[in-house]
């Protein structure tokens, strides 16, 4: 999910004054609630969080927290359940579907309620995806309807009005939604944050201030988001009350701070004023052998992701040989090893390992599509002098983006170190930002080379391989190849209806972006993290939110 379901490194929470203010009083046994109540009497969770928020708007969000928060706030026809499983949410029943496959007939849940008393219909449908594909909203995520729903295409482009989609509200409970071709990710799909449905009153009646904060929010699912400014670091969710299935959420509230630094996320855990938190290497060494670690391993890929065009003109990074060189320039197995220590591991490809397989026999994409820029400081060498000579110049310099936090800090400085030992002639300089400062900076295209990562949206490759089309929504680096975008073209559109040969196509296009080094992969996430005994019921995705807390609780 998550886009730029660009993934930031292992951001760990704020200033200790301000989390010790937001959480209230606590020994260091029992986590405390806002008002100072035990975490384990009165079903309150407290917990730091890897990023600000850069948006409440569902059609609007590109990143993983922002789809955290809706994938906890907010339901659509399916909804990300225990082990990845796709389970009904606002739909009532599985959809009648055509004999060609390509229209849906859901019947909706008539007990499904907005956070403000309004019932959740079909029109909320209808509206959502409409106001997504229209160019005049300027959502990135439009893609995500391209090429799936019925004249989505067209509609981003220009070409038709956002009317002509192909989704109807049949009734207030019936919702018709029509494909361009049998699509055979369309639940997983159904159940992303861009699918969401929106109350159009709401919304209209808010404006450009819809999404900005949680006042201008309005929710259909288990929680409500409370106390989000707009920019501040902490947050909280409430149990909803107009929730169809709200006896079954146990949490009553959910306290956030989002935690920049390690040593402070660790202190507030081993206080009591935080239930759980993520560990960095340092701490990831020394508390391995405590019984509150739990590794959650993650398909969640982190690559360097190099600026072929900047400012309108072709760059050094434009030359394949350069960026052979720098993506097989950087130790990731002493990466992974020394920098993180969490169970993360070296990436090889773009389509993480153990997330698909082969519809035929079963394979994982990511063993029968083999491994591509591999760790080889002499190959990099040749590859280097050889670039060097085709730009004419003996030396280059690039700038290095990535996040804030000493996780980020740590890997830009390792990073820095193992180029310029390996490069001779390349300097290298590091830019550390804020989360959102970086999502911008991509957005714009304004930068040399970023630390970036993609966590799925949908349970299939091509939420993976689609992000490097020519002139893709989220490309944003000036990458091209014509052969690999008629391949991506294919997989999407000519073969839906044949899982096999789509497969070897998506197989084919991978290969051709690693032969081009069009990114250079660094390594596949893992988290560890502490998290309380007593704290029951979280769970964790590889597409879609990270997490999410409807049958989380307190164990008394």
């Amino acid at each position: 999910m998550k886009k730029s379901k660009f993934y930031v490194f292992m951001m760990l929470a704020f200033a200790l004054s301000l989390v010790l203010g937001a959480c209230g009083g606590g020994s260091k046994n029992s986590s405390s609630d806002s008002s100072g109540g035990s975490s384990k009497t009165k079903q309150v969770l407290n917990m730091d969080e890897s990023a600000e928020l850069p948006t409440g708007d569902p059609t609007l969000a590109t990143d993983v927290a922002s789809f955290t928060v809706f994938g906890n706030t907010m339901e659509g026809l399916y909804v990300v359940g225990k082990n990845d499983e796709l389970k009904l949410g606002i739909a009532k029943a599985e959809p009648t579907v055509s004999k060609d496959g390509k229209t849906y007939t859901f019947k909706l849940r008539e007990d499904a309620k907005w956070s403000n008393g309004d019932p959740v219909t079909a029109k909320d449908f209808v509206y959502s995806w409409q106001r997504a594909v229209n160019p005049k909203t300027g959502s990135q995520y439009a893609y995500i309807f391209g090429g799936v729903i019925k004249n989505a295409s067209d509609i981003i482009a220009g070409k038709k009005d956002p009317s002509t989609l192909g989704v109807k509200a049949i009734d207030d409970h019936t919702l018709q939604v029509q494909l361009e071709k049998p699509v055979p990710y369309l639940k997983s799909l159904l159940a992303f944050g861009t699918y969401l449905p929106l109350n159009q009153k709401f919304v209209e009646s808010k404006g450009s201030k819809f999404g900005t904060n949680s006042d201008n929010m309005l929710f259909n699912g288990p929680f409500v988001l409370k106390d989000w400014n707009g920019t501040g670091l902490t947050w909280k969710y409430v149990k909803n009350p107009n929730y169809y299935d709200k006896k079954h959420v146990k949490l009553k509230q959910i306290n956030v701070q989002v935690v920049k630094s390690p040593s402070t996320g660790v202190n507030l855990y081993n206080t009591g004023k935080i239930d759980r938190t993520v560990l960095n290497a340092e701490y990831a060494k020394q508390y391995k052998n405590n019984k509150d670690v739990m590794t959650v391993p993650e398909a969640s890929v982190f690559y360097f992701k190099y600026n072929e065009v900047r400012n309108g003109k072709k760059t050094a990074l434009a030359n394949k040989n350069i960026r052979m060189a720098l993506s097989m320039a950087y130790d990731k197995k002493a990466f992974v090893n020394t920098v993180l220590s969490n169970g993360s591991f070296p990436a090889n490809g773009l389509v993480p390992k153990d997330f698909a397989k082969d519809p035929k026999n079963g394979k994982d994409f990511r063993t029968e599509s083999g491994s591509y820029l591999q760790y080889n400081p002499a190959e990099a060498k040749k590859y280097w002098e050889k670039g060097l000579k085709e730009l004419g110049t003996k030396s280059l310099s690039f700038e290095i983006l990535s996040d804030d936090t000493d996780t980020a800090k740590s890997t830009l400085e390792f990073m820095q170190n193992q180029l310029e030992k390996n490069l001779p002639g390349l300097k290298v300089t590091l830019k550390n930002v804020p989360f959102k400062n970086r999502l911008q900076l991509d957005t714009n295209q304004d930068y040399d080379i970023q630390v970036a990562a993609w966590g799925p949206d949908y349970k299939d490759p091509m939420t993976f391989l689609d992000l490097f089309v020519t002139n893709g929504d989220n490309n944003k680096s000036g990458y091209s190849n014509k052969e690999y975008d008629k391949l991506i073209d294919e997989a999407k559109n000519k073969y839906g209806n044949d899982p096999e040969k789509r497969w070897q196509i998506m197989l084919q296009a991978e290969k051709i972006l690693m032969d081009d080094a069009a990114i250079g992969p660094i390594y596949q996430r893992a988290t560890l993290r502490l998290v309380k005994p007593y704290v029951k019921g979280i769970e964790y995705h590889t597409f879609g939110p990270d997490y999410t807390f409807k049958d989380a609780y307190v164990q008394k």
